[in-house]
């Protein structure tokens, strides 16, 4: 019989994920004729811009006639996409970018899932709580983690604990780290790093000599002036950062998957065993050549006509929609007399249950409003108390929302 990775055997059970999917059988099976407005998501439902069908129609065409053909494409992306990248969002915010540190991906999970792979299981890692689990659980199969102990965190793992009280932003550990994922806009609290608080997380980086992981999938949703694009705004991030950027919440890219990971040529590693050291740079792209290929030539000409005058205003169209969605959320939450924070710079709102737990108030959203929210626990064990609502969903429904929370009887 072959042999498994035991990591996987800890995570395989999603005991959240059964239990919300048991509540809503529930529901579905009670009332069969009601449909449930789904704020749970984090999926979009805006279509593809016009720009980017042409493109991609047109590179199918090309692919059809053997002297425009592309086979196999470059490792690390085509250059037509990196160039249009550097162009847009570094020379723009005057952060110098080179070509051979930008690697097209697809999608900004599959390299932030992947990244352990050049990094030594030794490493001390820290999240911040509440946070996505993939971060946790690729740290799991990694062998990094440790064992779940009895306040469901893993042991080996550094929790930067995010309180209401300091709007969820992370506090440094009092153990240093040697990697921090962090990211900004925030999923799940929607709460966003200013420049201030990321100068303070650039600093402490390279005082401790820790690898920042910073992830900014949702940074088309920041339209504070003040508040940076990406982390290479701040002085000496590029020391210490690795940047994971995606097209999938902007520009309606979930189901085509395509995104581009920054790995400045400035970060190394060292490795003990072979007594020296190595640019993460340099081995990401040998992982790559072992592991992946980039996405298909189709998505990446369909990727580039986004930095195009119509692409661009597309996707000004679709951060406005989906804010436009949060805004109302917002106004209702507050009617409702409920706290919440996020829904500014971010498509994600998070709401503090008024009750002893966010369950209740899941289930309250649930069976009297027909809304299907996030619970706070699926985020971690900072995530209790709160459930999040997702600005990813068409309009009407969102305004039925609305009205629906507004009237709730907390």
């Amino acid at each position: 019989m072959v042999l498994i990775n035991s990591q996987f055997l800890k995570v395989v059970n999603d005991e959240i994920q059964s239990k919300i999917d048991k509540k809503v059988n529930l529901f579905q099976a009670i009332n069969r004729n009601v449909s449930l407005i789904k704020l749970d998501s984090g999926d979009v439902v805006l279509p593809l811009a016009p720009c980017v069908m042409k493109a991609a129609t047109q590179a199918i065409v090309e692919m059809g006639d053997e002297t425009t053909f592309q086979g196999r494409g470059p490792m690390e992306g085509y250059p037509f996409l990196i160039d249009a990248i550097i162009k847009y969002n570094f020379k723009s915010y005057k952060v110098k970018i080179d070509s051979d540190e930008v690697f097209i991906n697809h999608g900004t999970k599959e390299d932030i899932a992947g990244f352990g792979d050049i990094l030594c299981r030794d490493n001390r890692i820290a999240v911040i709580d509440p946070v996505s689990q993939d971060y946790i659980e690729s740290n799991v199969i990694g062998n990094r983690a440790g064992e779940l102990n009895e306040n469901c965190q893993w042991s080996h793992l550094i929790y930067l604990e995010c309180k209401k009280e300091k709007d969820f932003m992370p506090e440094f550990p009092k153990l240093r780290p040697d990697v921090i994922y962090l990211s900004s806009p925030c999923n799940p609290t929607g709460c966003v790093m200013t420049r201030e608080v990321l100068e303070k997380w650039v600093k402490y980086a390279i005082e401790n000599d820790v690898l920042i992981l910073f992830d900014v999938t949702y940074k088309s949703f920041i339209t504070d002036p003040a508040i940076p694009q990406t982390i290479y705004e701040i002085k000496g991030a590029k020391k210490v950062a690795i940047e994971f950027r995606s097209f999938s919440k902007n520009a309606g890219f979930t189901g085509l998957h395509c995104g581009y990971t920054i790995i400045p040529k400035e970060i190394s590693g060292y490795s003990l065993r072979a007594g020296r050291s190595a640019g993460l740079n340099m081995l990401w792209r040998k992982r790559q050549t072992i592991k992946n290929y980039t996405p298909s030539y189709i998505i990446q000409k369909g990727a580039e006509a986004l930095f195009n005058n119509e692409g661009l205003d597309w996707i000004c169209e679709n951060v406005n929609y989906y804010m436009s969605n949060a805004e109302i959320l917002r106004r209702s939450l507050t009617t409702a007399g409920l706290k919440f924070w996020g829904g500014v710079n971010s498509p994600y709102i998070w709401v503090e249950s008024p009750y002893a737990s966010s369950w209740k108030l899941f289930d309250k959203l649930l069976n009297e409003c027909h809304i299907l929210s996030s619970p706070g626990e699926r985020f971690g064990a900072g995530g209790k108390g709160f459930v999040r609502l997702s600005s990813f969903a068409n309009q009407s429904k969102v305004m039925m929302a609305g009205t629906r929370i507004a009237d709730m009887k907390i």
